[in-house]
């Protein structure tokens, strides 16, 4: 498998669709490869995880040849050139602003580290808080603090994770600081800033959608 055959794709080639793909194949192969599976073929892989074959192939092509003549994908080896296409090949180090519940919740997910995530740093605004601690050792810093902290740490993205009315101040901060990606918890809209990828995870939403469909009475198989 060498995909440097292939050039590498423009950004209005490849869209957040096929990135969130990307990623779905990569927690896939990191099951394979917890139950000992050496290779794979796009159709075995598309039967396992309820994947689409021809997505699988038509997403890994814009990135190279990876496949194999009669033996499929090497998981190992995909494993690896996945974790580089999405930049986890290094370590990604991550502030979270907010030190309520959610926050500190966040701040202690182990399976961030596993992924390449580093924790960093945490950033409030509440004196009791200010100079303590999470449970895993995360510093929570004044929130005057942040672009010093994010200089000196070198801070890849920022999680917001603070009351709905502080967020999009939080968010101004976080620009002003120099971060260029940004995870939103926070409930309700915000304007995205020019030059900055946002994304945003409205639990509230996510529960709205699985309540409408208990009420409905909806069959999540038709």
């Amino acid at each position: 498998m060498n995909p440097q055959n292939k050039r590498k794709p423009s950004n209005e080639q490849v869209s957040e669709l096929t990135t969130n793909r990307l990623s779905v194949y990569l927690r896939c192969l990191n099951q394979l490869e917890s139950a000992g599976v050496n290779t794979i073929s796009s159709q075995a892989l598309a039967e396992q995880f309820h994947l689409n074959a021809a997505q699988i192939r038509k997403d890994l092509a814009y990135f190279g040849e990876f496949g194999v003549r009669g033996v499929g994908y090497y998981v190992k080896e995909l494993k690896r050139h996945l974790r580089q296409i999405l930049g986890l090949d290094r370590k990604v180090r991550v502030a979270v602003m907010g030190a309520g519940n959610l926050g500190l919740a966040l701040a202690d997910y182990p399976g961030f580290r596993r992924e390449g995530f580093e924790i960093v740093a945490m950033f409030d605004v509440a004196d009791a808080k200010i100079g303590d601690e999470s449970r895993s050792g995360v510093p929570i810093f004044d929130l005057k603090e942040l672009k010093k902290i994010v200089k000196r740490d070198r801070i890849d993205i920022a999680v917001i994770a603070v009351p709905a009315e502080s967020a999009q101040p939080v968010l101004e901060q976080v620009v002003a600081a120099g971060i260029k990606a940004v995870l939103n918890f926070s409930p309700g809209t915000l304007k995205q800033p020019k030059g900055v990828k946002l994304k945003s995870v409205d639990l509230t939403v996510s529960l709205e959608s699985l309540s409408f469909y208990l009420a409905q009475g909806i069959d999540p198989e038709e």
